[in-house]
């Protein structure tokens, strides 16, 4: 029998994910030459939806299915008002304008919530958070948190030091089925101070597909055999880490 996913053996009890499209709306994330973050993240999302829609005993909750902003806080606020089992946040990487190399780095990297708040990992989360800053009454909802500092990122592992290692354990799925099914270079699991992770109770993920200001890697980000094999091989990371819990 034909399947739209991947056939893969589901387990049978009820499992509840949240897919988060990252940016939106006035938040368009890093740009490439031709695409946006934002738009690239939504397609991803939505694809890898429909897959999961698809299988029996999943049910889908998106943090949004259009142009539109969210906060860093309603997004880990709806997966924690329904109780979720996992959460995964899409998005795309890129360097620094100022970096000579920017259009020749490519990989995927996948961040869970953690202690590691060095160089390239501490950059990225800086760049995610930074949105804090297009939110109405930011100061007050995040309080004293600074995106600049080191020890804002340190303190906000502690939320989710519980469900650690089943994020790991899925972040590293992710890595392996980023490569297998959708052809990217591994550039590892790591630990950073990602707000939208740090706020979720469920086990909790953030992927960067790969590198949008490399030109090669925006159009394979842009076609729709690349954004579906990548929706495939989050698809197939799920099921697999979901079969084993």
């Amino acid at each position: 029998m034909a399947c739209a996913a991947p056939c893969v053996t589901l387990a049978q009890s009820a499992f509840t994910v949240v897919v988060d499209a990252g940016h939106g709306g006035r938040d368009v994330g890093a740009r490439g030459v031709h695409a946006l973050e934002k738009d690239i993240n939504l397609d991803v999302a939505l694809k890898l939806g429909k897959m999961l829609e698809a299988a029996s005993n999943v049910k889908v909750v998106y943090t949004r299915t259009d142009d539109s902003f969210v906060d860093l806080q309603r997004r880990a606020s709806i997966a924690n008002e329904i109780k979720a089992n996992l959460f995964i946040s899409i998005h795309c990487n890129s360097m620094s304008q100022r970096t000579s190399w920017r259009d020749k780095v490519s990989g995927c990297v996948t961040y869970v919530m953690g202690m590691d708040a060095m160089n390239e990992n501490l950059r990225v989360a800086q760049r995610e958070n930074s949105v804090i800053s297009m939110e109405e009454d930011f100061s007050t909802k995040y309080q004293s948190f600074d995106v600049n500092s080191a020890e804002s990122h340190i303190i906000f592992e502690l939320n989710q030091q519980r469900h650690l290692q089943q994020s790991i354990q899925f972040a590293q799925e992710v890595q392996r089925q980023m490569v297998k099914v959708a052809g990217r270079v591994d550039a590892g699991v790591h630990q950073a101070g990602f707000i939208v992770l740090a706020h979720t109770a469920m086990p909790a993920v953030l992927v960067e597909m790969d590198y949008i200001s490399n030109p090669e890697i925006e159009q394979l980000l842009t076609s729709r055999e690349g954004t579906t094999r990548i929706a495939q091989a989050l698809y197939t990371a799920f099921i697999r880490y979901r079969d084993s819990q």
